[in-house]
């Protein structure tokens, strides 16, 4: 008879995964869905990331490869780090995996005992919790607030450090908030984690080109270079080259945690495709001139959304500084009666009556640790844009 492990019973299916799926099967029912739950770019892959993928197939480099990345890909990382972030790594401290995820899990994995404590500021993307459980720690949320811009401060951080803190996640521009924090709010929590040396840093900068209104991207380990022996910088081409299904994340930090990654890596997937870092060498070693253009259509999508968000009953949508989501209050929504009769007591409920109603899907906050908010990702048409936003705004005037 089957039976999960007790790690398996530990954590939940990534919810945004299954609100597409749920948009996805009710569409080939029939439905007219708008799917605003997906968090990946719509823009195609630059041709020459194709290219160079093609030409790799072709030149036969499709065997295996060193179980964290080819020599050519962790120099381009190397570069870009050198180049963008103003930061100097060797290749021997540069890990790459199939994707951003088992970066993430390599790296808790490989440190965390049972009894350790990864603090996760909350609204948080859906993954990172599961991952610290799966790997045997325990972790703490650390509530923001909409009022603080969905920022973690200074105090509530220190408050949150305990002798059995082992690590802390940043995520800058946030998924699922869009928040950025600025130079001096990584200078405030550096100070911090400078009293407390037991505590390393994650800093997953997924998004970092994806940043709005002339905001300037920092790392923590730029900021701070007194904290770059125990910072992991974690960054990938899922999202500023529209690479989501190329799977290719990369990190650079101190060589003996990246050692151990690379122990963990050669002992579960082994090397990430060969072709997908062919491809990643030519994005980031190539021009990058659609990255701006393509950052300022994100930012056209956040004003409208944000702008018609603002104007339905009952919501609250703050600006984000990146990123491609919005994650507004449904507050003024919360206690009210639907429809279908249902009552409204939480952001599920809010965003199944709106799936069922509206036929658009969003991912509620609970998810993602801090409620009553939702997350939209705006990265589809303007015209689907203005089309599902004109459906919340129906479905929150039918509130009563």
């Amino acid at each position: 008879m089957f039976s999960e492990s007790a790690a398996l019973r530990r954590i939940a299916p990534s919810a945004t995964i299954g609100i597409s799926a749920k948009a996805r099967a009710m569409k080939a029912a029939g439905r007219d869905i708008i799917a605003l739950s997906a968090g990946e770019p719509d823009f195609d892959t630059p041709d020459n990331i194709k290219e160079a993928a093609i030409k790799a197939i072709r030149d036969g480099k499709t065997k295996y490869t060193d179980p964290d990345g080819i020599p050519q890909l962790k120099q381009a990382i190397v570069d870009k780090f050198a180049r963008e972030n103003g930061l100097t790594y060797k290749t021997s401290q540069v890990h790459v995996a199939p994707g951003g995820k088992p970066v993430i899990y390599n790296a808790l994995v490989a440190t965390v005992n049972p009894g350790d404590e990864v603090i996760v500021p909350a609204p948080y993307w859906v993954s990172y919790p599961d991952m610290v459980m799966l790997a045997g720690g325990t972790p703490v949320s650390l509530l923001t607030s909409d009022a603080d811009g969905f920022k973690i401060q200074p105090d509530a951080l220190e408050a949150a450090i305990t002798p059995r803190t082992k690590w802390i996640i940043l995520n800058s521009p946030s998924n699922p908030s869009g928040a950025a924090y600025t130079r001096a709010d990584l200078r405030a929590l550096a100070d911090v984690l400078l009293r407390h040396p037991q505590v390393w840093i994650l800093t997953d900068d997924m998004y970092e080109h994806l940043i709005f209104d002339d905001f300037e991207f920092t790392t923590i380990a730029q900021v701070e270079p007194l904290l770059y022996d125990r910072t992991l910088t974690m960054n990938g081409v899922s999202k500023a080259y529209a690479m989501t299904g190329w799977r290719i994340g990369y990190t650079a930090g101190p060589e003996p945690l990246i050692k151990a990654m690379g122990k963990m890596i050669s002992q579960t997937t082994s090397n990430p495709c060969s072709i997908s870092q062919w491809a990643a060498v030519e994005a980031l070693s190539g021009t990058q001139e659609f990255i701006k253009p393509n950052a300022k259509l994100f930012q056209a999508r956040r004003d409208l959304v944000v702008s018609m968000l603002n104007q339905a009953n009952g919501l609250h949508c703050p600006t984000p500084e990146g990123a491609f989501y919005v994650y507004p209050s449904a507050r003024g929504c919360i206690g009210k009666t639907a429809p279908t009769g249902t009552v409204i007591k939480t952001d599920e409920d809010f965003a199944g009556e709106l799936l069922e109603a509206e036929g658009v899907a969003v991912v509620h906050g609970a998810a993602f640790g801090l409620s009553p908010f939702f997350r939209i990702s705006y990265a589809t048409s303007n015209a689907e844009l203005e089309d599902a936003c004109s459906r919340i705004q129906r479905f929150c005037k039918t509130l009563r």
